[in-house]
């Protein structure tokens, strides 16, 4: 399918995010386990009523990669595109998830979020990642 013609937003961006993934697979095998739960998206009541029955929260970041590395117990990313904001369910997840140990950090664009992955997966025991934990990562301005 040829995506040559669509305009970039979160989701073109995710989708680049875990191509790059399954693309350095080889090369970083825990990338297998990094996953999306899909818990946003316009829904039916019907269906949204179901879906919370069944355990779906608001707030849940987009990338979780469940791999010890470094210091942390796992790797939760928020990925935004232009202009996103956290909402304060988002900023619950990623504070709880930082106090239970895990590195969180909200990423503008598919660069910043390649480059937070490939650094926590090369973590030795021990170390801390570059940025401080909960970090906001925002695009380049170009110029």
């Amino acid at each position: 399918m040829n995506r040559g013609n669509v305009l970039r937003s979160e989701g073109t961006e995710q989708e680049k995010v875990i191509s790059w993934c399954y693309y350095h697979e080889p090369k970083y095998s825990d990338l297998k386990w990094l996953y999306h739960c899909p818990n946003g998206g316009s829904r039916n009541k019907t269906e949204a009523v179901n879906l919370k029955r069944q355990g779906v929260k608001a707030g849940v970041p987009d990338l979780h990669l469940p791999v010890p590395r470094g210091r942390y117990i796992g790797l939760y990313i928020e990925l935004k595109y232009n202009k996103g904001r956290l909402q304060p369910s988002q900023r619950e997840w990623m504070d709880g998830m930082q106090a239970a140990g895990h590195f969180t950090c909200t990423c503008y664009g598919f660069d910043n979020a390649v480059k937070i992955i490939e650094e926590y997966i090369n973590l030795c025991a021990g170390t801390e990642m570059s940025v401080p934990n909960g970090a906001i990562l925002k695009q380049e301005e170009n110029g």
